[in-house]
């Protein structure tokens, strides 16, 4: 069966092209996809926005209303790191309800992915560091408010700590967040999540695999995960600018396979949205996000 993918125009909030959030490589994105023959109108889906009521399960009530009314403080849009106006409000809530659309067809089909999501700086009090809402907690605790899974696994291998991720379900016992980022990357202040993995500037493939390799048979053996969380962001590759680690597109490929052969060898769902990936080439880095479609799609 074709891959599950969930995808909307409005993920492209139009940004210039010269802003350090590169929103082109989202079309681009749908682009490569295409040219890969997984991107066929059976296989997509299109989210609606997310209610406020999924977005206040992980946010506090008066930042969903300011978002939603496009009214968000200044000093929280410099946190975030541009403003909020209606293409970005609606683009948040887009991509929030395309990652909770695709954890559903995980469940169904056993694995999906978003063509966006993986925003981890959103707290459950703001948003911070290009993220508005955090997608996968809202994700995760709407899953778990429905009761349409009790365990949840979040493994984020984006190059930046998943610090919103872990201040969001640090008290929510159902779900595990992993993270294992570059050590001496944003954010400066982390937010403990339940396993952090600190990596050194110029980690390369064979390092890196190295030590998710012997992490995941950890993660999988503690608990029967009903449901997995793969943000795969891209950030960790050579080229990246606001990597510091030296992954190769064949170390992104591995990557992607250790994590989703893993758990999918296990019976376990994957949803997998793409995080970062802030490359100044954007239809290279569009390229790179392609890569966990491709993987994705070999497992479905």
């Amino acid at each position: 069966m074709a891959l599950q993918i969930v995808h909307h125009p409005d993920y492209d909030a139009g940004f210039a092209v010269n802003h350090r959030f590169p929103m082109s490589k989202y079309p681009l994105l749908m682009a490569a996809l295409l040219a890969r023959g997984l991107a066929a109108p059976e296989a997509l889906s299109m989210p609606e926005p997310a209610p406020a009521a999924w977005l206040k399960l992980a946010h506090a009530a008066d930042y969903v209303d300011q978002v939603l009314a496009c009214e968000v403080p200044s000093r929280i849009e410099r946190e975030i790191g541009f403003p909020v106006g209606q293409r970005v409000s609606l683009r948040a809530q887009l991509a929030t309800a395309g990652t909770v659309l695709a954890a559903r067809l995980a469940l169904k089909h056993g694995i999906a992915c978003n063509a966006a999501g993986g925003s981890h700086h959103a707290r459950r009090a703001q948003g911070a560091g290009f993220c508005t809402f955090n997608d996968v907690a809202v994700a995760s605790l709407a899953l778990l408010l429905e009761r349409a899974v009790e365990n949840i696994l979040i493994v984020d291998l984006d190059v930046h700590q998943g610090d919103g991720t872990a201040d969001i379900l640090k008290d929510e016992p159902r779900a595990f967040t992993f993270s294992m980022h570059g050590e001496r990357n944003y954010p400066l202040r982390k937010i403990a999540s339940d396993l952090d993995v600190a990596l050194p500037d110029g980690t390369g493939d064979a390092a890196y695999l190295d030590r998710l390799g012997a992490i995941l048979p950890d993660l999988s053996a503690g608990r029967r995960w009903d449901i997995v969380f793969y943000n795969a962001g891209v950030d960790v590759h050579a080229e990246d600018r606001l990597g510091r680690l030296s992954l190769t597109d064949d170390g992104l490929r591995a990557r992607d396979k250790a994590v989703i052969g893993h758990f999918r060898a296990r019976g376990i769902p994957l949803c997998g949205v793409i995080g970062g990936g802030y490359s100044t080439d954007v239809p290279a880095l569009a390229q790179r996000h392609a890569i966990l479609f491709e993987v994705a799609a070999a497992y479905g």
